[in-house]
């Protein structure tokens, strides 16, 4: 007989998003501006032998331009293939088999696949978008004071684009106390809003911060991420994420782009948040309900009687693709639209305008 699959593996299924060509991508949140030009050119001017080199075992000096971009001792600082590895790692790392990962649903749809993975029990807390549970009550769910377990954060959130109130985080930082369960805090659109607590990681035991070059800098397909913590919850980290997670040329290009010597990356900032606001108040005149976002994405219920299969299925008949979420809850079907330029923007209205009914949206346009 087979000793496939573990147990704990028969739920999971492979991600699968759909990633079919389409002519405008709004569907994965990344840089609908491009990719940062500095690591373009690195890409682009690579010396063929960085192909057969192994790439330094915990990329060092991508560890030493995180700490010189955000004011942090490189010993803070754990690197990987992505946020998502180091997030994975940090659940190895941290918990025992059978402890508790909490969360507020709706959220990153990775966390309770990783915290199956590794053998922890995966907490909902709360009632959906709009209401945030106690500090308390997301500690006593993640194991109580003294407690081993975790409580994931994402700030802005995906898919919701809430920002929780700075107050009712630096709460929780403070419910957990010196024992309690350590909490990450995943700041991937961190650079669309207006405020991080990644400041307050690097001093403590209990706060890991975790952001990604992914998004605003333009490098999905590298796939550089990193976290910041206390030296010693980062050396565990980087025990369990293991040597060679970041290729020799993505960190050569990942620094290029945290230096941005000519201020690439505030310009795309603003960008984004001009048409972020564009796109807010263009779904509003269609009679839709938005949600207010801190990311480079908004979230769009949809009227009664419309269904997300029927909508991404025209507009990507239209050539444009964007993120499906069927029954959140509170919030019934939705769909997440990535933000980019204003041509693209245009033409996600202009194929949505005749898939929408206006007997339900209440547009009379």
């Amino acid at each position: 007989m087979s000793p496939f699959p573990r147990e704990a593996y028969l739920p999971l299924t492979p991600y699968a998003p759909d990633r079919r060509p389409i002519e405008i991508d709004l569907s994965d949140n990344t840089n609908r501006w491009g990719a940062h030009p500095d690591a373009l050119t690195v890409v682009r001017e690579a010396d063929p032998d960085e192909l057969i080199r192994y790439p330094s075992v915990y990329a060092d000096a991508l560890r030493d331009a995180i700490a010189r971009r955000h004011g942090v001792p490189g010993s803070a600082v754990a690197t990987g293939c992505g946020s998502d590895d180091l997030l994975d790692s940090g659940f190895r790392a941290i918990c025992e088999p059978g402890e508790r990962v909490a969360f507020i649903p709706p959220t990153f749809s990775m966390i309770e696949i990783f915290a199956q993975m590794n053998g922890l029990k995966a907490v909902p807390v709360g009632d959906g978008v709009g209401s945030l549970p106690s500090p308390t009550e997301l500690v006593e769910a993640a194991g109580g004071p003294g407690s081993r377990g975790l409580i994931y954060l994402c700030r802005p959130n995906n898919p919701t684009g809430e920002v929780q109130p700075r107050a009712w985080v630096d709460a929780l930082i403070d419910a957990v106390g010196p024992r309690g369960p350590v909490i990450f805090i995943d700041e991937a659109y961190a650079d669309y809003a207006d405020d991080s607590v990644l400041e307050r990681a690097a001093g403590s035991e209990r706060v890991v911060v975790l952001r990604t070059l992914s998004k605003v800098y333009g490098l999905a397909g590298l796939r550089v991420g990193f976290a910041v913590g206390a030296p010693q919850v980062i050396a565990e980290i980087e025990k369990s994420r293991g040597p060679y997670k970041v290729n020799r040329l993505a960190e050569r290009a990942a620094v290029t782009a945290l230096d941005d010597a000519d201020g690439w990356i505030p310009t795309i900032v603003r960008q984004t948040r001009e048409e972020r606001a564009y796109l807010m108040q263009a779904l509003r005149a269609r009679g839709l309900r938005p949600l207010d976002s801190g990311a480079n994405f908004i979230l769009v219920p949809l009227p009664d009687g419309q269904d997300t299969d029927t909508v991404t299925a025209g507009l990507r008949e239209g050539g444009v693709a964007v993120r499906p979420f069927p029954a959140l809850p509170g919030l019934g079907d939705c769909i997440r639209v990535s933000i980019g330029p204003r041509e693209e923007l245009d033409r996600f209205l202009a194929e949505l305008d005749p898939i929408l009914d206006p007997s339900l949206t209440g547009n009379n346009r």
